[in-house]
């Protein structure tokens, strides 16, 4: 049990850095200084496209990462 969840948590590891390396930063160029409000106030479109899903991968995997933390602490123990 404790082999296959330190190989699933190395994988995780792994997915999660992919993943964190493949979003963009918040400050992606000087147009998000200039027009930053207008796109937060009236454009959701970024929710929705590849930044949302990238986000959304990188919560549950954050959140697989902690309980398999958890679990291997548990066992440990």
């Amino acid at each position: 049990m404790y082999g296959v969840l330190a190989t699933l948590l190395f994988l995780n590891t792994i997915a999660l850095i992919a993943v964190v390396l493949l979003q963009q930063g918040k400050s992606a160029g000087l147009s998000g200084a200039i027009s930053g409000g207008a796109e937060h106030l009236f454009g959701k479109q970024k929710a929705r496209g590849m930044d949302g899903i990238l986000h959304r991968i990188t919560v549950i995997l954050g959140i697989l990462f902690m309980v398999i933390t958890f679990l291997l602490g548990y066992i440990v123990q």
